[in-house]
């Protein structure tokens, strides 16, 4: 199953650190805790769309380039999940999961498995 909020945070994370930024920084710009935009970094809460425009301003990122690259990593995953679902039965477990690398996403696949890119 695809998480929406674990894909959100590593979009996020990707971009704080492509800026060079602390959580710290970004908490402090943000208004928000520092422990909470680190759960949600790692995909543990749910942010609010108040609390993601607060991160969003403070990262100087529209919101919608954010969404727009969770939204591809999603696509990604998905179809990454429909080549292993064939798959799994002549493979065996296949462990799919995109990585954010940059501005690109690339879907990472364990020993054994299958790996695509975009």
């Amino acid at each position: 199953m695809v998480l929406f909020r674990r894909l959100l945070g590593e979009v996020l994370r990707t971009q704080r650190m492509r800026q060079g930024r602390t959580l710290r920084e970004v908490s402090a710009d943000a208004r928000v805790s520092l422990g909470y935009i680190s759960e949600i970094e790692r995909g543990q809460k749910e942010a609010s769309s108040e609390l993601l425009a607060s991160i969003c301003s403070a990262l100087d990122v529209p919101l919608s380039d954010i969404l727009a690259d969770v939204s591809d990593a999603m696509a990604l995953e998905e179809a990454a999940l429909e080549i292993a679902s064939p798959l799994s039965s002549q493979l065996g477990p296949v462990g799919i999961r995109p990585t954010l690398r940059g501005a690109q996403v690339s879907v990472a696949a364990r020993p054994g498995g299958v790996v695509a890119a975009a």
